[in-house]
């Protein structure tokens, strides 16, 4: 049920719910439940987790964040169980991603009395950050056999699966195109090469999970449960001093062959 085939396994950084998830995953996996209900169910996390920082609850909150991440990895490890792969739950889940993380750092902005401009700064941060990760993770995949549900180049609607809609997959694509498309280019003009390297390394792809998700999300629970939630936004904008490092790194020593 893995994304990659196992010779091509990682230590994941970012992905340290994945356990929990496969185990909520299971106990779902002859139910009525689908992937769909599993990623409105990290949602309400999110949600919940908002609302206990915007009351004060730092530490409750940080434990709603890190159930976020551990659901997130749910639906997907369903996904798969009930071997049903479906385009819109993907697109869901991302968009769910992005205007959930939106609004983690605009209450981390509103409990710290902080600057808008910086908290927009640190969401365009912490996006780009997300994209490194998974633009050379989805590449990956993609050149082992692995999960192709995520595709490299998201820059047209792509036919619907079995058992979903063209007509929910073209609208859920125009939403996430809408969200995301800004962030593709640029990760794409800067390493637009990428795709054309031999399977990147373990320790390359260890490396550059630092900037999954799971991982942002684990920094934030930690820094807030630690009453340091002044320093969340600005730890996110200088966080992303690596993207030239890993980009540099990719181009460096894993150079695509000449023809």
């Amino acid at each position: 049920m893995a994304k990659l085939p196992k010779e091509y396994q990682f230590l994941d950084l970012s992905d340290y719910g994945r356990s929990a998830g496969h185990w909520i995953a299971k106990q779902l996996q002859h139910t009525r439940f689908t992937p769909i209900h599993v990623t409105t169910m990290f949602i309400i996390a999110g949600l919940i987790a908002i609302g206990l920082m915007l009351n004060g609850y730092h530490i409750t909150a940080a434990v709603f964040i890190l159930l976020k991440s551990i659901i997130d990895a749910a639906d997907g490890e369903l996904s798969r169980l009930k071997n049903t792969p479906s385009y819109v739950g993907r697109y869901y889940d991302s968009i769910a991603d992005i205007l959930l993380n939106f609004c983690f750092l605009l209450a981390f902005n509103h409990i710290t009395g902080g600057s808008l401009a910086h908290m927009l700064i640190a969401f365009f941060a912490i996006q780009l950050q997300g994209t490194v990760y998974n633009y050379y993770y989805v590449i990956l995949r993609n050149s082992v056999n692995g999960d192709s549900t995520s595709r490299i180049f998201e820059d047209s609607a792509p036919k619907a699966l079995k058992g979903e809609s063209q007509q929910m997959v073209n609208v859920f694509y125009k939403i996430y195109d809408v969200l995301y498309i800004s962030f593709d280019k640029i990760m794409y003009h800067m390493d637009k090469n990428a795709s054309d390297s031999k399977p990147f390394p373990k320790w390359f792809m260890t490396l550059i999970s630092i900037y999954g998700l799971g991982f942002q999300l684990l920094i934030m629970a930690v820094m807030l449960a630690c009453e340091l939630q002044a320093f969340v936004i600005p730890f996110f904008m200088i966080y992303s001093v690596f993207i030239v490092l890993f980009v540099g790194m990719r181009k460096l020593l894993f150079k695509s062959p000449v023809i």
